[in-house]
């Protein structure tokens, strides 16, 4: 079977058929429609924080999907403050901070149903400047392409902090070795991957933080998705002020 595809949904397609054809998905189900969870989550998480910047970092921003939580957890175990995107950036960003949670609610507070009570809102002008990042994946090539759910939340939230001043950080994903395909087309405003990990492996792609977007392209954000989007809300003020 050629894993090479026409567009980014093709290559979701493919994924998301996988890991429900081979019974890799993990709940909740069905992945299709989402960043989907994939049994083995742990194993590549652990994978991902033996590679730099990630084994090092101690301020990392990781996305809110549930094939993500171990690596929340990892980082909080770790000492890593974790900032977390609320979904659909309806609030903003939060921090998870490991000197503020007990180390035994680490497994709890790095589920996102439980950020109410673990996890603390940070004004966007109070983000740190990061370590490294984890986005969530349909599916990526070796080399770092992506694609996300088709929202565009991941590649939206790397341009607000290059929006806010912040230097590129380099980004890593976790997926089940299913999600890995041999080639997609991707756009200008997508940021490549920088470090991909599997439950049985983990490598360095070679994309440079560099090469992403410099900041929010304004001519793809349409009215709807502005009021939807408090941060948005405020940089576009800014930005007419």
């Amino acid at each position: 079977m050629s894993l090479r595809f026409p567009d980014k949904q093709a290559a979701r397609e493919h994924a998301w058929a996988a890991l429900d054809r081979e019974k890799q998905a993990a709940y909740p189900f069905p992945p299709r429609g989402r960043i989907p969870n994939f049994k083995g989550a742990a194993a590549a998480a652990e994978r991902l924080f033996t590679l730099e910047p990630w084994a090092s970092a101690r301020r990392i921003k990781v996305n809110p999907d549930s094939p993500q939580r171990a690596v929340r957890r990892i980082a909080l175990e770790r000492g890593v403050e974790v900032y977390v995107p609320t979904p659909k950036l309806a609030g903003g960003f939060m921090l998870l901070d490991p000197l503020r949670i007990p180390p035994d609610a680490f497994h709890k507070a790095s589920a996102r149903a439980n950020w109410d009570r673990y996890a603390v809102p940070v004004a966007l002008d109070d983000m740190p400047h990061l370590d490294a990042i984890v986005a969530g994946s349909v599916a990526v090539t070796p080399e770092g392409a992506r694609a996300g759910k088709g929202a565009g939340y991941s590649d939206l939230e790397f341009a607000i902090l290059r929006e806010l001043g912040h230097p590129p950080v380099p980004v890593a994903t976790t997926v089940h070795d299913l999600q890995v395909i041999e080639s997609m087309p991707t756009e200008a405003i997508d940021q490549r991957m920088a470090a991909i990990a599997t439950p049985t492996r983990a490598w360095a792609t070679g994309a440079d933080p560099a090469d992403a977007p410099q900041g929010i392209d304004w001519s793809r954000i349409d009215p709807e998705a502005l009021a939807a989007m408090p941060p948005l809300q405020e940089l576009f003020r800014r930005r007419r002020s």
